[in-house]
């Protein structure tokens, strides 16, 4: 009984054994943010036009939508669920936000009604994960088919392309003197909502606690089932605003629009260092990674690399990322082994002490 506690405590508290300055510093999200500023300054250095101001204007409008998707992914992600259907999602808002327009509809009905969409396609994710237990795996794959399904099957092989120019303008303007988009304004509001969210509040600490192990959290007063259904909710609603934006900024609503951007999204976070397996991650991370994929791609094509190279590139950094989280969790796993074996038990320390 002695040994089990003692060993319980050296694995609550051996992320904290370090100073913080080594636990900042020394971390897969600082490394992110490394590998970006290092990408960043021989691209400056080597790509002719990187250095443009356009360059950034169009690097962010580019990203803006995967930046907005990855807040609430992230937030499933360690909670070791998934949304496959996000870029559906944006999709169907797209279709309903431009099937509305051309029907005379006030825009900005039709873009509350677009987000509300992403909220309904959300709760219909949470409805059957949380509440009839189905892996979200699953679900969001079958519903990945299934909102792109309604989409294409509302607008068919058309396309609307008239929208209003106030809007349109809005979407495509920059933040006055800079070459920042206006869209990085609410950008930056949810991320700081959703960071303080995420690792100042307790709702963020159950988060942790879920992906860790979720039977411990339900032990522990967490309610599982309402905290991921909430996060369904979130990454609905949040897919449903990147569409609209999605459809102003090109001024198309068509039902393949975003096809394939849940694997971008997927590849951020996870190369931004959350863990597949949940109960691992952070924000600042995530937004790295978001902004590490969109230079190098910008940069490259650029550079006048192709587009399916640029893919290949991406399929890497997600499969590297994957394999080193889990080739650096099974050697701290081998090194906290050895240390138990060599040190042996001992006794509990007071609890004055901890």
């Amino acid at each position: 009984m002695t040994s089990t506690t003692v060993d319980t405590r050296a694995r609550t508290y051996r992320a904290h054994a370090r100073p913080f300055w080594r636990r900042a510093l020394l971390s897969r999200e600082a490394a992110i943010i490394g590998i970006l500023l290092l990408v960043v300054l021989v691209s400056l250095a080597t790509v002719r036009n990187f250095s443009s101001p356009l360059t950034v204007t169009y690097l962010l409008r580019d990203v803006a939508p995967i930046l907005l998707i990855a807040l609430p992914m992230t937030l499933i992600i360690i909670t070791e669920e998934i949304d496959l259907s996000v870029a559906s999602v944006v999709g169907l808002s797209s279709v309903v936000v431009g099937v509305l327009t051309r029907d005379g509809w006030p825009f900005e009905i039709a873009a509350l009604l677009a987000i509300a969409v992403g909220l309904v396609a959300g709760a219909l994710n949470g409805f059957l994960v949380t509440v009839v237990g189905l892996p979200s795996l699953a679900v969001t794959i079958g519903t990945l088919a299934l909102f792109r399904g309604i989409a294409v099957g509302l607008l068919g092989t058309e396309a609307v392309t008239e929208f209003p120019e106030t809007w349109t303008d809005l979407a495509k303007a920059n933040i006055p003197g800079t070459p920042l988009p206006l869209i990085m304004i609410p950008f930056a509001i949810l991320a700081i909502v959703f960071a303080v969210l995420l690792h100042l509040t307790p709702f963020g600490r159950s988060l942790y606690a879920i992906g860790l192990n979720k039977e411990t959290a339900a032990f522990s007063g967490i309610d599982v089932a309402r905290t991921k259904f909430a996060l369904f909710l979130l990454s609905g609603t949040v897919s449903g605003f990147a569409g609209v934006y999605f459809t102003l900024l090109y001024s198309n609503a068509r039902g393949e629009n975003a096809m394939g951007m849940e694997l971008q999204v997927i590849a951020a976070v996870l190369l931004g260092g959350v863990s597949i397996f949940g109960g691992r991650g952070a924000l600042h991370g995530v937004i790295a990674g978001v902004l590490l994929i969109g230079t190098l791609g910008s940069a490259l094509r650029l550079a006048g690399v192709t587009s399916d190279i640029i893919n290949v590139i991406t399929g890497l950094l997600l499969v590297l990322s994957v394999v080193s989280a889990s080739l650096l969790a099974w050697l701290h796993t081998r090194r906290a082994a050895a240390i138990g074996k060599r040190k042996g038990s001992r006794p509990l320390a007071p609890a004055s002490t901890v």
